[in-house]
């Protein structure tokens, strides 16, 4: 008879430590050009920034992200190029996090394969022993040895980038890439695949920052919904604002936590935004994001020291 499990001891979940909001932004075809162009542009500027660090490898240190912020912010601006370089570390470690994954699972999956190849045909496991059941016949036991061999190499692959510090990125994602492939299969022409792979590989997205006006220099959206960007210097000729700026006609309303997000921006806290095409819907969406500050959450020892009042939330009244 095996042994109950123990239950664990209770304790406090911290609750969420970051915010992000999303509404519909109603661009005007004027506007959907303006963004469409920047977000090309800032996204070629984030492809050639992410080749450069991902050649650098593990020889990365503050010197070299200080130097390819300046070769960004020529470009663009100071504020863009921290956002471009911020975005192209957390990708990076990204796909690093996804290295260590795959490694698991493969060394997982040749500890299984062995273990099965090491038994009898047809044999059944045994738990008492530990032992797993072998394969159900030698056809099967051929394409599981063979597979195990493709494991084994792509391990070694893995490894290998690991040890480098290579990653294997597709900005636009590896799925869309392939997509490629098979437009009949997915029911697509190449001009709307097109469309989708620009509108994934652009980029439109600013980091916050406290202390200034509405919580963002770059893109700015005001107590009215009034959405504005600084245009990148390469494209300052599309400015129809002061100081390199772009207005648009639409504006934003954040029904979900608005009056959360309103309250930030009014006190100049930081709001990081993104802006995105959704081609499928044919809409634009502006996602507002901010950080909450850490609240000290109290172990249950703490909380019932002095006792507790439980109250019964019922339709029409409170039951303590």
């Amino acid at each position: 008879m095996s042994a109950l499990r123990e239950v664990a001891a209770p304790f406090a979940v911290p609750g969420p430590s970051g915010v992000a909001i999303r509404a519909r932004l109603r661009a005007t075809d004027a506007d959907a050009a303006v963004l469409a162009e920047v977000g090309a542009f800032l996204g070629s500027l984030a492809a050639g920034d992410l080749a450069v660090r991902s050649r650098q490898g593990l020889a990365h240190d503050a010197a070299t992200w200080a130097a390819r912020k300046r070769e960004l912010t020529g470009a663009s601006s100071a504020r863009l190029a921290g956002s471009l370089t911020k975005a192209t570390h957390d990708q990076w470690a990204l796909a690093r996090r996804g290295q260590t994954a795959e490694m698991a699972w493969l060394r997982g999956e040749i500890t299984r394969t062995e273990a099965r190849l090491a038994r009898p045909l047809g044999v059944k496991a045994n738990k008492r022993e530990g032992l797993v059941r072998g394969y159900g016949s030698r056809a099967e036991w051929h394409a599981k040895s063979r597979r195990l061999h493709t494991l084994k190499d792509r391990l070694t692959r893995v490894e290998a980038d690991w040890a480098a510090g290579r990653v294997h990125v597709v900005r636009g994602g590896k799925r869309l890439a392939r997509l490629r492939h098979h437009l009949e299969e997915a029911g697509l022409e190449e001009r709307g695949w097109r469309e989708r792979w620009r509108a994934a590989r652009m980029f439109l997205a600013a980091d916050g920052e406290s202390g200034k006006r509405l919580g963002n220099e770059t893109i700015r959206v005001t107590e009215t919904g009034q959405v504005s960007l600084r245009l990148p210097a390469a494209l300052s000729h599309l400015a129809n604002a002061p100081h390199g700026r772009y207005e648009l006609d639409a504006a934003v309303v954040f029904k979900h936590r608005g009056e959360e997000w309103l309250d930030r921006i009014t006190n100049n806290q930081a709001v990081a935004y993104r802006i995105h095409h959704d081609v499928v819907r044919g809409r634009w969406y502006v996602t507002a994001a901010w950080q909450r500050a850490a609240v000290p959450v109290l172990p249950p020892q703490a909380a019932l020291a002095r006792g507790v009042v439980a109250v019964d939330m019922n339709d029409d009244h409170l039951a303590a």
